[in-house]
C-alpha cells in the first residue's frame, strides 16, 4: 500500500516487514515512508473535511454525505474503515488494524445501531470485529477459518518499529499484537441489500485479492466502496489466496457499473477518489496478464509492475494461476 510516486523503494520496506513475522529483519533508515509520514495527511484527504472525531491514532474525515472513512495514518498499512450511516442503521465496513480499539471511535460518530461488514478477512481489516456482536460475512471456509484470528506470529512485522509514523501508540503492546476471534451473527451473499433506512446498500462479492472480497453499491448516491479489490495505490496481489482469474472478473464486474459511480471508497491510503480509476485498472491488469509488460523489480519474490500509472505488486505462482489452500485461511500476509 505504497503511493505509487514513491517509486520501489518503499516496497522493499514493506515487504520485509510482511515477511518478517516475528524475525528481525533489517531497514532502510531514510525510506519513503518516512517521508509519507512527514507529509500527512495525503492529497486526497487532505481535501476532505477532518471530524471531531478524530483522535491521535484515528483520523475521520467526513468523505461524503453520511459517510465517515476512519484512517489509520500513523502504520505503513494506512487502512481505512468507512463508517455509512441511515436513518435508521448504521454499517462499518472494516474495522481496522484492532492496534487500538475503533468502537470508541464509532460511538462519538453515531448512536445507531451498527452492522459490521468486511471487505475480506484479512488481518488488517478484522482487526477490530470482536469489539462488536452483529457481524455480516460471506459463508465461506476461508472466511471461517479467519474468524479464529491471527496470531502474533504472523502479523507481528505491521507492529516492527519500522512499521509506524514515529513510536508505536500508546496502550499497544508489540511484542503481543495480535487480532482477536470473532463470530458472524449472520452471512450475507452477492446481490443482497442492506436497508439502513433511506440508503440501500447493495454487496457485491468480488472474489479475487481474496475468496471472500466484497465490495459495497449506494446505487442512489453514486458511491461505490471496493475494499482492497482497488484503492488508490499499489495493488497487492501476491498472497497465496489471490486469484487473478478471479479478481479479473471481478474488475470487470465493476468497470460495468463504473458509469454509475461519482466516488470510489478504497481501504487503504486515500480515502475517496473520483470515478473513472477501474477502467485504467483493467486495462493494465489485461497488459499486466499478457506477458507483453516486464517487472521493473523483483523483491523477495514479489514482482513490481508499473503499467500506465497503475502499479501492481504480485508473484510468479498468482501470474501463473497457482492458488494455495483457501480453506486454510490468509497466510497472514
Amino acid at each position: 500500500m505504497i503511493n505509487v510516486n514513491h517509486n520501489y523503494i518503499l516496497i522493499f520496506i514493506l515487504m520485509s516487514l510482511v515477511a518478517c513475522n516475528s524475525e528481525q529483519s533489517n531497514y532502510v533508515e531514510d525510506s519513503s515512508f518516512a517521508d509519507t509520514c512527514k507529509n500527512l495527511p495525503v492529497a486526497a484527504n487532505k481535501e476532505l473535511p477532518l471530524s471531531s472525531a478524530s483522535d491521535d491514532w484515528f483520523q475521520v474525515y467526513e468523505s461524503y454525505e453520511g459517510v465517515y472513512s476512519i484512517v489509520e495514518p500513523f502504520q505503513f498499512q494506512m487502512s481505512i474503515s468507512h463508517l455509512i450511516l441511515g436513518n435508521d442503521r448504521a454499517l462499518l465496513f472494516d474495522t481496522g488494524m484492532g492496534i487500538l480499539p475503533i468502537k470508541p471511535v464509532i460511538e462519538r460518530i453515531t448512536s445507531l445501531p451498527l452492522t459490521v461488514l468486511n471487505s475480506h478477512t484479512h488481518f488488517d481489516h478484522v482487526g477490530g470485529n470482536a469489539e462488536f456482536s452483529d457481524i455480516l460475512a460471506i459463508e465461506s471456509a476461508y472466511t471461517k477459518q479467519n474468524m479464529l484470528g491471527f496470531k502474533h506470529d504472523e502479523v507481528a512485522g505491521d507492529v516492527a518499529a519500522e512499521a509506524f509514523c514515529g513510536d508505536s501508540p500508546t496502550g499497544l503492546d508489540v511484542n503481543a499484537y495480535h487480532t482477536r476471534a470473532w463470530s458472524a451473527s449472520n452471512y450475507i451473499a452477492d446481490g443482497e441489500s442492506i436497508n439502513l433506512g433511506g440508503r440501500i446498500i447493495e454487496v457485491m462479492h468480488v472474489p479475487g485479492h481474496t475468496p471472500d472480497a466484497v465490495a459495497l453499491l449506494d446505487e442512489e448516491n453514486g458511491l461505490l466502496f471496493t475494499g482492497d479489490t482497488f484503492y488508490d495505490d499499489n495493488l497487492w496481489l501476491f498472497s497465496p489466496e489471490t486469484s487473478l482469474d478471479d479478481y479479473s472478473n471481478s474488475i470487470d464486474r465493476l468497470v460495468g457499473i463504473e458509469d454509475k459511480i461519482k466516488y470510489i471508497f478504497g481501504a487503504h491510503t486515500s480515502a475517496r477518489v473520483n470515478t473513472g480509476r477501474l477502467a485504467k485498472v483493467q486495462a493494465s491488469l489485461k497488459k499486466l496478464r499478457s506477458g507483453e509488460t516486464n517487472p521493473i523489480n523483483e523483491i523477495q519474490g514479489r514482482l513490481i509492475y508499473q503499467i500506465d500509472g497503475i502499479n501492481f505488486v504480485t508473484s510468479r505462482a498468482a501470474l501463473e494461476g497457482k492458488q494455495g489452500d483457501i480453506k486454510a485461511g490468509a497466510s497472514g500476509l
